[in-house]
Protein backbone atom coordinates (compact mmCIF):
# COMPACT_ATOMS: atom_id res chain seq x y z
CA UNK A 1 0.00 0.00 0.00
CA UNK A 2 1.03 3.75 -0.35
CA UNK A 3 2.77 5.36 2.57
CA UNK A 4 -0.08 7.36 4.78
CA UNK A 5 2.90 10.33 5.10
CA UNK A 6 2.72 10.02 0.56
CA UNK A 7 -1.30 10.64 0.42
CA UNK A 8 -0.99 13.20 3.38
CA UNK A 9 1.76 15.25 2.54
CA UNK A 10 1.27 15.10 -1.41
CA UNK A 11 -2.48 14.49 -2.15
CA UNK A 12 -2.56 16.18 -5.55
CA UNK A 13 0.45 13.65 -7.01
CA UNK A 14 -1.62 10.79 -5.58
CA UNK A 15 -4.95 11.74 -7.10
CA UNK A 16 -3.09 12.87 -10.17
CA UNK A 17 -1.91 9.34 -10.38
CA UNK A 18 -5.16 7.63 -9.78
CA UNK A 19 -6.83 9.18 -12.24
CA UNK A 20 -3.79 8.95 -14.81
CA UNK A 21 -5.18 4.80 -14.01
CA UNK A 22 -9.04 5.81 -14.31
CA UNK A 23 -9.45 5.41 -10.78
CA UNK A 24 -11.59 7.10 -8.65
CA UNK A 25 -10.16 9.45 -6.40
CA UNK A 26 -12.48 9.96 -3.49
CA UNK A 27 -10.32 7.68 -0.95
CA UNK A 28 -7.46 10.05 -1.35
CA UNK A 29 -10.08 12.90 0.07
CA UNK A 30 -11.06 10.54 3.02
CA UNK A 31 -7.44 9.72 3.99
CA UNK A 32 -6.91 13.23 4.51
CA UNK A 33 -9.49 14.08 6.13
CA UNK A 34 -9.00 11.53 7.95
CA UNK A 35 -5.45 12.35 9.11
CA UNK A 36 -6.61 15.76 10.03
CA UNK A 37 -9.44 14.48 12.52
CA UNK A 38 -6.55 11.78 13.56
CA UNK A 39 -3.88 14.44 14.27
CA UNK A 40 -6.68 16.69 16.22
CA UNK A 41 -7.82 13.90 18.46
CA UNK A 42 -4.22 12.89 19.23
CA UNK A 43 -3.49 16.21 20.38
CA UNK A 44 -6.51 16.57 22.42
CA UNK A 45 -5.57 13.13 23.79
CA UNK A 46 -1.67 14.19 24.39
CA UNK A 47 -2.66 17.07 26.36
CA UNK A 48 -5.22 15.31 28.44
CA UNK A 49 -2.35 13.13 29.49
CA UNK A 50 0.12 15.84 29.97
CA UNK A 51 -2.81 17.29 32.33
CA UNK A 52 -3.30 14.03 34.05
CA UNK A 53 0.35 13.66 34.74
CA UNK A 54 0.99 17.11 36.39
CA UNK A 55 -2.03 16.15 38.94
CA UNK A 56 -0.88 12.75 40.29
CA UNK A 57 2.23 15.03 42.32
CA UNK A 58 -0.45 17.92 43.04
CA UNK A 59 -3.47 15.21 44.88
CA UNK A 60 -0.46 13.74 46.79
CA UNK A 61 0.91 16.71 47.90
CA UNK A 62 -2.65 17.61 49.08
CA UNK A 63 -3.40 14.14 50.65
CA UNK A 64 -0.06 14.53 52.68
CA UNK A 65 -1.38 17.87 54.14
CA UNK A 66 -4.34 17.20 54.77
CA UNK A 67 -6.59 19.06 52.13
CA UNK A 68 -9.23 18.25 49.93
CA UNK A 69 -7.87 16.72 46.70
CA UNK A 70 -11.79 16.28 45.79
CA UNK A 71 -11.67 18.50 42.62
CA UNK A 72 -8.60 17.41 41.14
CA UNK A 73 -10.26 13.19 41.60
CA UNK A 74 -13.39 14.76 39.68
CA UNK A 75 -11.07 16.41 37.22
CA UNK A 76 -8.73 12.56 36.65
CA UNK A 77 -11.77 10.83 36.57
CA UNK A 78 -13.46 13.29 33.27
CA UNK A 79 -10.14 13.21 31.68
CA UNK A 80 -9.93 9.26 31.91
CA UNK A 81 -13.78 8.76 30.44
CA UNK A 82 -12.80 11.27 27.50
CA UNK A 83 -9.41 9.68 26.66
CA UNK A 84 -10.96 6.38 27.22
CA UNK A 85 -13.36 7.97 24.06
CA UNK A 86 -10.89 9.51 22.35
CA UNK A 87 -8.63 6.41 22.41
CA UNK A 88 -11.62 4.85 21.16
CA UNK A 89 -12.05 7.22 18.33
CA UNK A 90 -8.84 6.84 16.95
CA UNK A 91 -8.51 3.27 16.77
CA UNK A 92 -11.78 3.77 14.42
CA UNK A 93 -9.79 6.09 12.52
CA UNK A 94 -6.79 4.49 12.23
CA UNK A 95 -8.76 1.56 11.34
CA UNK A 96 -10.74 3.33 8.26
CA UNK A 97 -7.64 4.80 7.00
CA UNK A 98 -5.92 1.32 6.66
CA UNK A 99 -8.86 0.01 4.92
CA UNK A 100 -8.77 2.66 2.59
CA UNK A 101 -4.83 2.67 1.58
CA UNK A 102 -5.43 -0.97 1.17
CA UNK A 103 -7.83 -0.13 -1.69
CA UNK A 104 -5.98 2.80 -3.19
CA UNK A 105 -3.65 1.51 -6.40
CA UNK A 106 0.48 1.80 -6.97
CA UNK A 107 1.25 5.34 -8.27
CA UNK A 108 3.05 4.24 -11.56
CA UNK A 109 6.48 5.69 -11.89
CA UNK A 110 7.70 9.14 -14.07
CA UNK A 111 8.51 6.77 -16.88
CA UNK A 112 4.95 4.68 -17.85
CA UNK A 113 2.93 6.29 -20.62
CA UNK A 114 -0.22 7.54 -19.62
CA UNK A 115 -3.19 6.23 -21.34
CA UNK A 116 -6.53 4.84 -20.84
CA UNK A 117 -6.23 1.14 -21.22
CA UNK A 118 -4.67 -1.44 -23.86
CA UNK A 119 -4.71 0.71 -27.26
CA UNK A 120 -2.70 3.06 -25.50
CA UNK A 121 0.36 0.74 -24.89
CA UNK A 122 3.43 0.90 -26.43
CA UNK A 123 5.40 -1.42 -28.62
CA UNK A 124 8.43 -2.00 -27.11
CA UNK A 125 10.33 -5.04 -28.92
CA UNK A 126 9.72 -7.73 -31.15
CA UNK A 127 11.83 -11.19 -31.06
CA UNK A 128 11.50 -13.84 -33.20
CA UNK A 129 10.27 -14.98 -37.08
CA UNK A 130 6.38 -15.15 -37.73
CA UNK A 131 5.59 -18.83 -38.81
CA UNK A 132 3.78 -18.59 -42.42
CA UNK A 133 2.22 -21.78 -43.68
CA UNK A 134 2.12 -23.70 -47.11
CA UNK A 135 -0.88 -26.00 -46.26
CA UNK A 136 -4.43 -25.19 -44.04
CA UNK A 137 -3.12 -24.89 -40.68
CA UNK A 138 -5.35 -25.49 -37.80
CA UNK A 139 -6.00 -23.59 -34.37
CA UNK A 140 -4.39 -25.30 -31.36
CA UNK A 141 -7.51 -26.63 -30.41
CA UNK A 142 -8.17 -28.85 -33.44
CA UNK A 143 -4.72 -29.91 -33.21
CA UNK A 144 -4.95 -30.71 -29.48
CA UNK A 145 -7.60 -32.89 -29.96
CA UNK A 146 -6.31 -34.78 -33.25
CA UNK A 147 -3.21 -35.64 -31.51
CA UNK A 148 -5.25 -36.27 -27.95
CA UNK A 149 -3.06 -34.11 -26.40
CA UNK A 150 -6.25 -32.19 -24.39
CA UNK A 151 -9.55 -33.68 -23.33
CA UNK A 152 -11.88 -31.05 -22.95
CA UNK A 153 -14.84 -33.33 -22.65
CA UNK A 154 -13.89 -34.66 -19.69
CA UNK A 155 -11.88 -32.11 -18.82
CA UNK A 156 -16.15 -30.38 -18.14
CA UNK A 157 -17.17 -33.71 -16.99
CA UNK A 158 -14.65 -33.80 -14.19
CA UNK A 159 -14.83 -29.82 -12.48
CA UNK A 160 -17.37 -28.05 -15.07
CA UNK A 161 -16.31 -25.41 -18.24
CA UNK A 162 -12.99 -24.34 -18.59
CA UNK A 163 -10.79 -26.60 -16.62
CA UNK A 164 -8.18 -27.90 -18.62
CA UNK A 165 -7.35 -31.87 -18.96
CA UNK A 166 -3.92 -32.58 -20.16
CA UNK A 167 -3.55 -36.26 -21.41
CA UNK A 168 -0.67 -38.68 -22.85
CA UNK A 169 2.12 -36.57 -24.22
CA UNK A 170 0.04 -33.46 -24.29
CA UNK A 171 0.21 -33.83 -20.38
CA UNK A 172 3.97 -34.65 -20.88
CA UNK A 173 4.77 -31.70 -23.27
CA UNK A 174 3.32 -29.68 -20.07
CA UNK A 175 5.23 -30.83 -18.11
CA UNK A 176 8.55 -30.56 -19.95
CA UNK A 177 7.69 -26.90 -20.23
CA UNK A 178 7.95 -26.66 -16.66
CA UNK A 179 10.86 -28.33 -15.94
CA UNK A 180 12.51 -26.50 -19.60
CA UNK A 181 11.17 -23.16 -17.48
CA UNK A 182 12.61 -24.17 -14.14
CA UNK A 183 15.97 -25.44 -15.30
CA UNK A 184 16.57 -22.19 -17.25
CA UNK A 185 15.79 -19.70 -14.56
CA UNK A 186 17.35 -21.47 -11.68
CA UNK A 187 20.41 -22.94 -13.76
CA UNK A 188 21.51 -20.05 -16.30
CA UNK A 189 19.50 -17.21 -14.93
CA UNK A 190 20.53 -17.08 -10.90
CA UNK A 191 17.19 -18.03 -9.69
CA UNK A 192 16.46 -20.23 -6.16
CA UNK A 193 13.95 -22.65 -6.62
CA UNK A 194 11.36 -22.59 -4.46
CA UNK A 195 8.34 -24.94 -4.38
CA UNK A 196 5.84 -22.90 -2.15
CA UNK A 197 2.14 -24.35 -0.83
CA UNK A 198 -0.74 -23.86 -2.96
CA UNK A 199 -2.93 -22.59 -0.86
CA UNK A 200 -2.84 -19.37 1.17
CA UNK A 201 -3.99 -17.38 4.62
CA UNK A 202 -5.52 -14.11 3.74
CA UNK A 203 -2.77 -12.46 5.70
CA UNK A 204 -0.98 -13.57 2.89
CA UNK A 205 -3.12 -12.76 0.52
CA UNK A 206 -3.44 -9.43 1.88
CA UNK A 207 0.64 -9.00 1.87
CA UNK A 208 1.06 -8.88 -2.33
CA UNK A 209 -2.62 -6.83 -2.90
CA UNK A 210 -4.95 -9.70 -3.79
CA UNK A 211 -7.09 -8.85 -0.89
CA UNK A 212 -9.29 -7.41 -0.04
CA UNK A 213 -9.91 -5.82 -3.69
CA UNK A 214 -9.87 -8.82 -5.26
CA UNK A 215 -11.90 -11.67 -3.46
CA UNK A 216 -14.32 -12.35 -5.39
CA UNK A 217 -11.77 -13.76 -8.00
CA UNK A 218 -10.41 -15.85 -5.98
CA UNK A 219 -11.06 -19.68 -4.56
CA UNK A 220 -11.39 -20.17 -1.06
CA UNK A 221 -11.46 -22.71 1.40
CA UNK A 222 -14.38 -20.93 3.58
CA UNK A 223 -13.82 -24.21 6.57
CA UNK A 224 -10.19 -22.63 7.03
CA UNK A 225 -10.52 -19.24 5.23
CA UNK A 226 -7.50 -20.22 3.11
CA UNK A 227 -6.98 -19.08 -0.71
CA UNK A 228 -5.93 -21.11 -3.57
CA UNK A 229 -3.30 -19.15 -5.15
CA UNK A 230 -3.62 -16.88 -7.90
CA UNK A 231 -0.19 -17.09 -8.94
CA UNK A 232 3.11 -18.13 -6.97
CA UNK A 233 4.05 -14.39 -6.42
CA UNK A 234 1.33 -14.75 -3.40
CA UNK A 235 3.27 -17.49 -1.51
CA UNK A 236 6.78 -16.60 -2.61
CA UNK A 237 6.82 -12.70 -2.16
CA UNK A 238 5.71 -13.82 1.16
CA UNK A 239 8.52 -15.32 2.09
CA UNK A 240 9.94 -12.37 4.12
CA UNK A 241 7.28 -10.81 6.07
CA UNK A 242 7.99 -9.10 8.67
CA UNK A 243 11.81 -10.05 8.55
CA UNK A 244 14.50 -7.89 8.01
CA UNK A 245 17.33 -8.51 5.46
CA UNK A 246 20.87 -6.58 5.21
CA UNK A 247 22.14 -5.10 2.41
CA UNK A 248 24.14 -7.88 0.76
CA UNK A 249 21.25 -10.46 1.05
CA UNK A 250 19.89 -8.17 -1.93
CA UNK A 251 18.67 -8.73 -4.75
CA UNK A 252 16.73 -12.11 -3.61
CA UNK A 253 15.66 -14.35 -6.37
CA UNK A 254 13.40 -16.62 -6.46
CA UNK A 255 11.65 -18.81 -8.97
CA UNK A 256 8.73 -21.13 -8.50
CA UNK A 257 6.11 -23.49 -10.33
CA UNK A 258 2.71 -23.92 -9.32
CA UNK A 259 -0.53 -24.58 -9.97
CA UNK A 260 -2.69 -20.78 -10.30
CA UNK A 261 -6.09 -20.92 -9.94
CA UNK A 262 -8.66 -17.75 -10.97
CA UNK A 263 -12.54 -17.35 -11.26
CA UNK A 264 -12.56 -14.61 -14.25
CA UNK A 265 -12.07 -17.05 -16.55
CA UNK A 266 -14.28 -17.27 -19.98
CA UNK A 267 -14.84 -13.67 -18.77
CA UNK A 268 -14.76 -12.79 -22.26
CA UNK A 269 -16.26 -14.78 -25.21
CA UNK A 270 -13.80 -14.46 -28.13
CA UNK A 271 -11.48 -16.30 -25.53
CA UNK A 272 -13.42 -19.46 -24.55
CA UNK A 273 -11.60 -21.90 -27.43
CA UNK A 274 -9.50 -24.14 -26.17
CA UNK A 275 -6.91 -23.07 -23.33
CA UNK A 276 -7.32 -19.16 -23.71
CA UNK A 277 -8.90 -18.50 -20.68
CA UNK A 278 -9.10 -21.23 -17.70
CA UNK A 279 -10.08 -21.08 -14.18
CA UNK A 280 -6.45 -23.46 -13.29
CA UNK A 281 -3.22 -23.19 -14.94
CA UNK A 282 0.32 -23.78 -14.64
CA UNK A 283 3.40 -21.30 -14.35
CA UNK A 284 6.83 -20.85 -13.47
CA UNK A 285 6.82 -17.81 -11.58
CA UNK A 286 9.69 -15.09 -10.84
CA UNK A 287 10.47 -13.09 -8.01
CA UNK A 288 12.60 -10.60 -6.70
CA UNK A 289 13.07 -8.71 -3.60
CA UNK A 290 16.05 -5.74 -4.07
CA UNK A 291 17.23 -2.22 -2.51
CA UNK A 292 15.29 1.13 -4.56
CA UNK A 293 18.19 1.51 -6.19
CA UNK A 294 18.50 -1.97 -8.07
CA UNK A 295 14.89 -2.10 -8.55
CA UNK A 296 15.33 -0.77 -12.56
CA UNK A 297 18.25 -2.94 -13.57
CA UNK A 298 16.32 -6.08 -11.82
CA UNK A 299 13.42 -4.81 -13.64
CA UNK A 300 14.86 -5.12 -17.32
CA UNK A 301 17.24 -8.78 -16.76
CA UNK A 302 13.89 -10.11 -15.15
CA UNK A 303 11.92 -9.30 -18.59
CA UNK A 304 15.34 -10.79 -20.51
CA UNK A 305 14.63 -13.63 -18.44
CA UNK A 306 10.90 -14.03 -19.54
CA UNK A 307 11.47 -13.32 -22.91
CA UNK A 308 14.49 -15.73 -23.29
CA UNK A 309 12.11 -18.59 -22.59
CA UNK A 310 10.24 -17.86 -26.37
CA UNK A 311 13.64 -17.38 -28.01
CA UNK A 312 14.90 -20.16 -26.74
CA UNK A 313 11.38 -22.23 -27.82
CA UNK A 314 11.52 -20.77 -31.60
CA UNK A 315 8.50 -18.53 -30.80
CA UNK A 316 7.57 -15.11 -31.93
CA UNK A 317 7.26 -12.58 -29.28
CA UNK A 318 6.99 -9.09 -28.44
CA UNK A 319 7.29 -6.71 -25.31
CA UNK A 320 4.48 -3.90 -24.27
CA UNK A 321 4.99 -1.62 -22.05
CA UNK A 322 1.53 -0.78 -20.35
CA UNK A 323 -0.14 2.47 -19.98
CA UNK A 324 -1.15 3.97 -16.41
CA UNK A 325 -5.02 2.90 -17.26
CA UNK A 326 -4.06 -0.84 -18.17
CA UNK A 327 -1.10 -1.49 -15.10
CA UNK A 328 -2.33 -3.64 -12.33
CA UNK A 329 -3.62 -2.35 -8.87
CA UNK A 330 0.17 -3.33 -7.33
CA UNK A 331 2.46 -2.20 -10.34
CA UNK A 332 4.13 0.74 -10.74
CA UNK A 333 5.26 -0.09 -14.20
CA UNK A 334 4.83 -3.50 -16.02
CA UNK A 335 5.73 -4.90 -19.25
CA UNK A 336 3.56 -7.40 -20.88
CA UNK A 337 5.30 -10.40 -23.32
CA UNK A 338 3.06 -11.47 -25.56
CA UNK A 339 3.09 -14.54 -28.02
CA UNK A 340 2.27 -14.86 -31.95
CA UNK A 341 -0.54 -17.61 -32.30
CA UNK A 342 -0.20 -17.63 -36.34
CA UNK A 343 -3.64 -19.54 -36.68
CA UNK A 344 -5.29 -17.63 -34.14
CA UNK A 345 -3.62 -14.64 -35.20
CA UNK A 346 -3.97 -13.06 -32.17
CA UNK A 347 -1.37 -12.01 -29.59
CA UNK A 348 -1.74 -14.05 -25.99
CA UNK A 349 -0.06 -12.01 -22.93
CA UNK A 350 2.29 -15.36 -21.14
CA UNK A 351 4.22 -12.79 -18.55
CA UNK A 352 3.19 -9.40 -17.28
CA UNK A 353 6.51 -8.38 -15.49
CA UNK A 354 6.48 -5.72 -13.01
CA UNK A 355 7.95 -3.12 -10.46
CA UNK A 356 5.83 -2.78 -7.41
CA UNK A 357 8.06 -0.58 -5.38
CA UNK A 358 7.58 -0.43 -1.72
CA UNK A 359 3.82 -1.10 -1.81
CA UNK A 360 3.64 -4.67 -1.25
CA UNK A 361 6.70 -4.58 0.78
CA UNK A 362 4.80 -1.98 3.39
CA UNK A 363 1.92 -4.55 3.94
CA UNK A 364 4.61 -7.45 4.09
CA UNK A 365 6.47 -5.10 5.92
CA UNK A 366 9.74 -6.15 4.88
CA UNK A 367 12.90 -4.04 5.24
CA UNK A 368 16.57 -4.10 4.94
CA UNK A 369 19.08 -2.13 6.99
CA UNK A 370 21.07 -0.42 4.21
CA UNK A 371 24.47 0.66 4.99
CA UNK A 372 24.18 3.07 7.41
CA UNK A 373 22.08 0.89 9.51
CA UNK A 374 18.94 2.84 8.65
CA UNK A 375 15.79 0.51 8.03
CA UNK A 376 14.35 0.77 4.96
CA UNK A 377 11.14 -0.77 2.87
CA UNK A 378 12.69 -3.16 -0.01
CA UNK A 379 11.11 -3.09 -3.45
CA UNK A 380 9.42 -6.30 -4.71
CA UNK A 381 9.23 -7.47 -8.73
CA UNK A 382 7.41 -10.32 -10.24
CA UNK A 383 6.92 -11.78 -13.18
CA UNK A 384 5.47 -15.20 -15.48
CA UNK A 385 8.57 -17.05 -16.45
CA UNK A 386 6.04 -18.36 -18.12
CA UNK A 387 2.43 -19.35 -18.25
CA UNK A 388 1.94 -22.63 -19.97
CA UNK A 389 -1.40 -22.31 -21.08
CA UNK A 390 -0.66 -19.52 -23.63
CA UNK A 391 3.34 -20.77 -24.63
CA UNK A 392 1.06 -24.21 -25.82
CA UNK A 393 -1.08 -22.11 -27.88
CA UNK A 394 1.48 -20.47 -29.71
CA UNK A 395 3.99 -23.63 -29.93
CA UNK A 396 0.80 -25.84 -31.30
CA UNK A 397 0.08 -23.85 -33.42
CA UNK A 398 3.75 -22.48 -34.56
CA UNK A 399 4.82 -26.12 -34.55
CA UNK A 400 2.28 -28.14 -36.66
CA UNK A 401 3.31 -29.67 -39.41
CA UNK A 402 1.32 -30.45 -42.61
CA UNK A 403 0.86 -33.72 -42.50
CA UNK A 404 -1.25 -33.18 -39.38
CA UNK A 405 1.78 -34.38 -37.01
CA UNK A 406 4.09 -31.92 -34.34
CA UNK A 407 7.05 -30.96 -34.10
CA UNK A 408 8.69 -30.82 -30.56
CA UNK A 409 11.09 -27.60 -30.20
CA UNK A 410 14.36 -28.91 -29.90
CA UNK A 411 14.87 -27.12 -26.47
CA UNK A 412 12.43 -29.27 -25.51
CA UNK A 413 13.49 -32.71 -26.51
CA UNK A 414 15.43 -34.19 -23.81
CA UNK A 415 12.65 -33.32 -21.61
CA UNK A 416 10.60 -35.65 -23.71
CA UNK A 417 12.68 -38.67 -23.50
CA UNK A 418 14.00 -37.71 -27.11
CA UNK A 419 11.00 -37.58 -28.81
CA UNK A 420 11.21 -34.98 -31.47
CA UNK A 421 7.76 -34.94 -32.92
CA UNK A 422 4.35 -36.12 -31.98
CA UNK A 423 1.59 -37.96 -34.70
CA UNK A 424 1.70 -37.34 -38.63
CA UNK A 425 3.31 -40.28 -40.80
CA UNK A 426 6.25 -42.84 -39.26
Amino acid sequence: MLALSLVRDQPDTVRKALRDRRHPTEAVDRVVALDDERRRLQQEADALKAERNQQGPEIAKRKREGQDASDLLRRGAEIAERVKALDARLSEVEAEQKKLLLHIPNVPLADVPVGADANDNVLVRKGGERRTFAFEARPHWEIAERLGLFDFARGAKIAGSHWPLYVGLGARLERALIQFMLDLQTRERGYVEVSPPFVVNRATMVGTGQLPKFEDDMYRVDLDDLFLIPTAEVPITNLHREETLGQADLPRRYAGYTPCWRREAGAYGKDTRGIQRVHQFDKVELVKLCAPEQAEPEHQGMLADATAVCERLGLEHRVILLCTGDTGFGSCKTYDVELWAPVTGRWFECSSVSQCGEFQARRLNTRYRDAEGKLRFVHTLNGSGLATPRVLIALLETYQRADGGLDVPEALRGYMGGVARIGGPG
